[in-house]
């Protein structure tokens, strides 16, 4: 498919922003931005690029009874989104932790069940850039091992290298309940700890001793600019977004707001060093996910942007215990648990109309839009370049932003 008219940045920024709230694109038709045909350039640049996605979803039981599960096609999902890798991320509050060694219990449980699923499909976690490069040079999809929340430590700073030996290279450090020991305050929570906690601060420290990526998403800015003077590299807040880019869905942009960050917190992060994911929510189209991500590179520059989706490459599990259980967790409303948030957290908006393949459109990474043919990385690369970005800056955007970061605290 031929470029429609090359764009600068700014006017691309522009002609979005003079669209008013619901209307469809006049020039830019969202049927015009899935690709109906290979595009050349666009295959290029996938296969010339690492595409990172550093915040995705897989659901797997976390409880021993439920074992299995059902088997997940990880792996054909990979190929058909066009990313080298994703930080493969689970949370373990979603259901309420009612007493002490549940936590853990979950997190192993859904190691344990995440290890059977990778074997299934042939996937390694990839524990530092050489293994990355590695399955990029044998054509093969790789994951990083995240986890959302601390809930798991329980207090236990031995439990941080417990994971780590287990594959842990990228760790959220809160979500949206307090653990047991809180770490710190979290942004849609009203601030009780003063910030990062005395222990969240050795979880920072014992981070960057093993080879951790530290993740500040879910951490109000005390939070984030205490760890930031903590940790000897680069941090990241990998699922976000600008809080003056809020799309055309009040209800959305009403819910999903307080988790958006200011521009002077993300100069903060990137002045740092650290880098900036820019999540598929608040965006209902490949071109406003592009102008999205354009709006941020506006303010914190190029080298500080980077991809954090917050979907799901595989079907939602809901586990027969919770069967109220939604996408990401309980159902929209006040979810499970006295500690968890007012709304629903992370997720597609509740509102999004059509499904396809059993999904609801915004949930899965390579459904992300309702009119997206093709996978993920094609389509938001096709996009990038009508909103005027060069293939170096899609391939620092697309995964060598994060790959730097990883590089960084993964090196010994």
């Amino acid at each position: 498919m031929k470029q429609q008219q090359k764009w600068s940045r700014r006017n691309f920024l522009s002609a979005i922003g003079a669209v008013s709230a619901g209307t469809a694109f006049m020039n830019f038709p969202l049927s015009a931005w899935a690709i109906n045909e290979p595009d050349p350039q666009v295959n290029a640049l996938v296969a010339a690029t690492i595409g990172v996605d550093t915040h995705n979803h897989i659901d797997v039981p976390l409880n021993k009874a439920e074992f299995p599960g059902p088997q997940i096609d990880l792996a054909g999902q990979m190929k058909r989104s066009g990313l080298a890798a994703i930080c493969m991320t689970f949370a373990l509050d979603y259901q309420k932790i009612q007493n002490p060694g549940e936590a853990f219990e979950r997190f192993i449980n859904g190691l344990d069940s995440l290890d059977q699923q990778l074997v299934l499909n042939g996937i390694k976690r990839s524990l530092n850039l050489s293994d990355l490069n590695k399955s990029r040079e044998q054509h093969q999809s790789a994951v990083i091992q995240s986890i959302e929340g601390a809930h798991f430590l329980e207090g236990h700073l031995e439990r941080v290298e417990y994971a780590y030996n287990r594959g842990l290279r990228h760790f959220g450090l809160l979500h949206d309940s307090d653990a047991s020991v809180p770490l710190g305050d979290i942004y849609t929570n009203d601030p009780k700890w003063g910030g990062l906690t005395a222990f969240g601060t050795s979880v920072v420290k014992e981070c960057n001793r093993l080879g951790i990526v530290v993740d500040l998403t879910h951490c109000d800015n005390n939070t984030i600019n205490m760890a930031i003077k903590v940790s000897e590299h680069p941090v990241i807040v990998s699922h976000t977004g600008l809080d003056t880019q809020l799309g055309s869905n009040q209800r959305m942009a009403q819910m999903m707001k307080p988790r958006l960050i200011k521009k002077e917190q993300a100069k903060i992060i990137a002045d740092a060093g650290g880098i900036i994911g820019v999540w598929t929510h608040l965006a209902d189209s490949p071109a406003e996910y592009a102008s999205n991500i354009a709006a941020m590179v506006d303010v914190v520059g190029i080298d500080h942007v980077c991809f954090g989706t917050d979907t799901k490459l595989t079907p939602a599990y809901r586990p027969f215990s919770n069967p109220g259980q939604d996408e990401h967790g309980p159902a929209f409303g006040k979810p499970d648990g006295e500690n968890g948030p007012k709304q629903k957290p992370d997720g597609p908006a509740p509102d999004r109309k059509g499904e396809s393949d059993g999904q609801r459109i915004g949930e899965r990474t390579n459904l992300v839009w309702k009119y997206q043919k093709d996978g993920f990385y094609y389509v938001v690369i096709d996009a990038l370049l009508k909103a005027g970005f060069k293939q170096d800056e899609i391939s620092k955007i697309g995964g060598g932003n994060y790959l730097r970061v990883f590089n960084a605290a993964t090196s010994k």
